[in-house]
């Protein structure tokens, strides 16, 4: 049967701000309590998600989590109105507050980690939003993320939604941005590439990064790959470079990328970048029966600080409907002339189907770390499973200009750290943000509905 890889993007909500939470994530820690611009960001991640979709590409999205998210506020004992459980937290305790009102949620890559109905013996489509555990202002999206992915691809026929993983140490899981799937094509069972940074479990001495956290562990991968039903033939467990997540490689997203059996990579991605380049190609040879295409960057060519300078491997790789592949890189890459001049020669080389580039500017989300391929989850469906999901989050001409216009009317140009204390801005938030629900047809998902 006929499948698509379906891009879902995360929509920049309007309390997008700096607060400098992520400590490894250079940009985001540069950008910290720097004026923000709500309004330039989501109309960034709009007109990328329109891109795609001009170019046939099936494109979906989902809304933005509320912030700053007061239910958790009150849970860690702030109390009295919305005002004053704003005015208190700010006051006691700032660092709560801020880590209340993060803007990360938008990076749907760290959303969930989805396994499609060909590759496992289960027959389903497999949902497991990670945890998030090793921060704080992340471990509080799971649960709306698990309620959004229930209530779009809500049929139990097709789609099985996992719990996350226990929080703590051990079962740290960051999602997709640590995950990439290769398969023929045109289809067809693939195999999974799981990265992670340390063993937790582990008596023997590791590799591990000096200075920045290693967030994803082996525990968290390989049982993902068990609920999600992957046979080992089917699955790849590599570890980080320690000296790339030193550099600022936060995720494996930030350093390779992989769509269908073409895999884009910095040679300092891995431990072992040479076994698991052996092992992916064993295995898509013997599991997809086609033979895979590595491009391996040099440091001698682009070293780790300009990878992460502009976010090349962040890039999306899409298969448009003619079958070309298309590139979807930051304007950063196009700005730095050694990546653009490398960008040129991959589009030029006929030894790789990526025939044509867009640059896209997401200047807003790349000043808190998050480039292209940070804001989007892939999930592939079939024609089936794509009829039974929820088809008002896919993006259209008519509800790209009706969400344009939502966010030209509801968005602010400027935003300082302070304003997110206003009680009139968090409740006019809420009436965007209830607004917007009914616009997608979602129903009341926020805890104010």
């Amino acid at each position: 049967m006929k499948s698509w890889e379906v891009n879902i993007d995360g929509l920049v909500g309007p309390t997008h701000n700096y607060s400098g939470l992520s400590f490894g994530n250079i940009a985001s820690e540069l950008s910290r309590n720097q004026p923000s611009n709500p309004k330039a960001a989501a109309l960034q991640g709009l007109k990328k998600m329109k891109r795609l979709h001009d170019l046939g590409v099936k494109q979906a999205l989902l809304p933005p989590q509320e912030r700053p998210h007061l239910p958790t506020l009150r849970f860690l004992g702030f109390i009295g109105s919305d005002e004053e459980v704003l005015r208190q937290a700010y006051k006691q305790s700032p660092e709560l507050f801020f880590a209340c009102s993060s803007a990360s949620s938008m990076w749907m890559a760290n959303a969930a980690t989805i396994s499609p109905s060909a590759d496992g013996i289960d027959g389903r489509v497999q949902f497991l939003p990670a945890n998030l555990s090793s921060k704080f202002h992340r471990s509080i999206e799971h649960s709306m993320t698990a309620r959004l992915f229930k209530h779009i691809f809500a049929n139990p026929l097709h789609f099985v939604h996992h719990p996350i993983l226990p929080s703590g140490n051990t079962f740290t899981d960051e999602g997709a941005a640590n995950h990439t799937r290769f398969c023929h094509p045109k289809g067809g069972p693939g195999i999974q590439l799981f990265v992670y940074g340390k063993e937790q479990l582990s008596t023997h001495k590791q590799k591990l990064p000096a200075h920045y956290p290693a967030r994803q562990t082996l525990e968290a991968s390989q049982t993902v790959a068990r609920l999600h039903h992957l046979s080992e033939r089917r699955a790849i467990f590599a570890q980080q470079s320690p000296e790339a997540i030193d550099a600022g490689v936060f995720h494996n997203d930030v350093i390779s990328v992989g769509h269908h059996n073409l895999f884009l990579y910095h040679e300092k991605a891995f431990v072992d970048t040479a076994r698991v380049v052996e092992e992916i190609s064993q295995k898509m040879l013997s599991e997809c029966h086609i033979k895979p295409i590595f491009i391996q960057v040099s440091s001698e060519r682009i070293p780790l600080e300009t990878a992460v300078e502009t976010y090349l491997f962040n890039s999306q790789i899409v298969t448009l409907p003619n079958g070309a592949w298309h590139l979807l890189a930051p304007q950063e890459a196009h700005d730095h002339p050694s990546v653009s001049q490398f960008i040129s020669e991959v589009i030029e080389d006929n030894s790789n189907p990526i025939q044509s580039v867009d640059y896209i500017d997401l200047r807003e989300s790349m000043h808190n770390g998050g480039g292209p391929a940070c804001l989007r989850l892939r999930v592939v469906l079939n024609e089936t499973e794509l009829t039974a999901a929820r088809s008002s989050i896919f993006l259209t001409d008519e509800l790209y200009d009706q969400l344009t216009q939502w966010v030209n009317k509801h968005y602010r140009d400027i935003l300082l750290p302070e304003d997110l204390v206003d009680p009139q801005f968090y409740h006019n938030n809420q009436r965007a943000l209830d607004e917007l629900s009914k616009l997608l047809q979602l129903g009341s998902i926020y805890s104010f509905q």
